[in-house]
């Protein structure tokens, strides 16, 4: 729980620097405990800024592979496992929306097992991909955004 508290002050430091810089002054960004909870229990948005996103995500199954091509992921495990492929080539990849791809498999890449208290980060354009949710995942997601 230490550490989650102590992410989540890293996280929202950054955000309200971030935001700040944009604007031209410091800000502070604050997001409160329901509203966190609530997106870590379906997923959702919690800070939107111009170059940084902050959600919450919790996962039952696999996704599809994704691919970002402005977006580093910066993924926080909350509580639960995954197997999460890293790298490789996408296979089936097709564009979502514009700078998005999204693919049914990997070949090649990198195996992660996560679970609870694991940070990974995926640079853009890298592909990657939640392959097997045992039970259920609970994680933050940090977008970077490229301009």
């Amino acid at each position: 729980m230490k550490r989650l508290l102590e992410l989540w002050a890293i996280l929202l430091t950054a955000s309200g620097l971030l935001m700040g810089a944009a604007m031209g002054s410091p800000a502070v960004t604050y997001v409160g405990h329901e509203k966190v909870e609530a997106a870590l229990a379906k997923g959702g948005m919690l800070i939107t800024a111009k170059d940084l996103l902050v959600l919450g995500a919790h996962r039952t199954e696999a996704g599809h592979v994704e691919m970002h091509e402005k977006e580093t992921d910066v993924f926080y495990i909350i509580d639960g496992e995954a197997t999460f492929i890293t790298g490789g080539k996408m296979i089936g990849g097709k564009l979502a929306k514009p700078g998005q791809w999204l693919g049914m498999d990997i070949q090649g890449g990198t195996v992660h097992y996560l679970s609870k208290g694991d940070v990974i980060v995926i640079p853009a354009g890298i592909p990657h991909w939640y392959k097997e949710v045992p039970h259920s995942v609970t994680y933050y997601v940090v977008k970077v955004l490229k301009p």
